[in-house]
């Protein structure tokens, strides 16, 4: 039986340790900072220093400039001069890595394979996992950093990552997918800051940025629309943006789509209404390039299958008691692990959530908001599981 919500609320996380560890007095322990050029890493450069680290700031450069891709708050020139004016101001070396070859690889690539087959990627996921921290850890490991800081809104204690203080602004949800022999490196000086605090942080500090707009489009996304991305690689006549049937639940035809890519699952924008109310995507079958939708009930699952799955300590076992969060800022909910192997991970919950879309991730906790690992989600228990996804690449 489907427990109500409001029997599944998660406990307020237990008091963390300072995110910091404090410098012994007369040494400098070197950290390597990732300096996005945004207010929220800047804000970290302070904080390091005000304890007393030896930092040095480094901007991943992570795709060509074109003039397609307008300024962003992260990832552009303007950006990359903001993050080397902070640490001049702040009287810390900075550098550009560029990773613009692997980002492509890792990620990018990655973007399109994953809209062509119907499902709905996270890059900024992907990005974490196999471009930015390890590239972090070797170019740390190069200058004899002892630890690895970012402006990532979570916290790290005694080897391990919980959610951040404000869970409005917590992004743990992207770092599941990190080797866990990097965490007990990890620093993130503004897990137990909210933004209002960050900013204070940034403009005690005398920093011209401390207002700045915050980020909210992927990086490399021109005027927010990946169809663009998708076109550009796949070509017009790509069966994911090529015109398509929409199916609702009892089996009829109920117009056309544009392309299949359009869509993801639990998306209402765009979609003919019935005569019981709103529709919702469904599922997507990239072989018949066939958009399912139905009312937002149908929307509802009580259990989410993964694959690849990936943790940052001891693995989960069945029957073991998780958190679950399907989306990024989506309520995390109580569940049961009943299957959980080297490449499949299932997990009952006690209660039902809407949209899980294939392509995302399943991101487990601890009851103390401890970040456990997660996994790609393949399907819900409300269609048909989506193909395979394929195996990720080995770095």
């Amino acid at each position: 039986m489907v427990t109500p919500a409001s029997d599944c609320v998660l406990p307020s996380p237990r008091e963390i340790p300072a995110t910091l560890p404090v410098a012994e007095s007369g040494t400098a322990i070197r950290v390597l900072l990732a300096m996005s050029g945004g207010v929220d890493s800047s804000a970290s450069a302070s904080l390091l220093i005000d304890q007393g680290y030896d930092v040095v700031g480094v901007t991943m450069k992570l795709h060509e400039e074109t003039t397609d891709v307008p300024d962003r708050p992260c990832c552009s020139l303007d950006s990359t001069s903001d993050a080397r004016r902070v640490a001049q101001g702040l009287g810390i070396p900075h550098y550009v890595l560029n990773l613009v070859a692997k980002f492509q690889r890792d990620v990018k690539d990655d973007f399109v394979r994953e809209y062509a087959a119907g499902r709905t990627p996270i890059p900024c996921t992907r990005c974490n996992t196999f471009t930015k921290f390890r590239d972090l850890v070797r170019t740390a490991d190069q200058i004899d950093a002892t630890y690895i800081a970012t402006g990532h809104y979570v916290r790290v204690s005694e080897g391990k990552i919980y959610r951040a203080r404000d869970d409005q602004k917590d992004q743990s949800y992207f770092l599941w997918g990190l080797s866990p022999a990097v965490v007990p490196r990890l620093l993130f000086p503004v897990g137990d800051h909210t933004k209002t605090e960050t900013r204070a942080v940034a403009a005690a500090a005398g920093m011209h940025l401390a207002q700045k707009k915050e980020s909210q489009d992927i990086c490399f996304v021109p005027n927010g629309s990946h169809v663009d991305i998708l076109r550009e690689a796949l070509g017009d006549d790509a069966p994911a943006l090529s015109p398509g049937p929409v199916v609702d639940e009892t089996g009829t035809v109920v117009g056309m789509h544009s392309g299949f890519a359009n869509y993801t699952v639990g998306q209402r924008k765009g979609l003919p209404s019935g005569a019981d109310g709103p529709k919702y995507v469904l599922r997507i079958d990239p072989i018949t390039r066939t958009v399912f939708i139905g009312p937002r009930a149908m929307l509802a699952v009580t259990r989410v299958e993964g694959n690849q799955p990936n943790w940052l300590g001891t693995p989960a076992e069945v029957g073991q008691t998780v958190w679950l969060r399907i989306r990024h800022r989506a309520p995390v909910v109580e569940g049961i692990v009943i299957e959980c192997a080297e490449d499949r991970l299932v997990v009952d919950l006690h209660q039902s959530v809407d949209g899980v879309s294939p392509g995302q991730s399943m991101v487990c906790y601890a009851e103390d908001a401890q970040l456990l690992g997660g996994a790609i989600i393949t399907s819900g228990n409300n269609g048909s599981p989506s193909s395979t996804r394929r195996s990720l690449p080995v770095l």
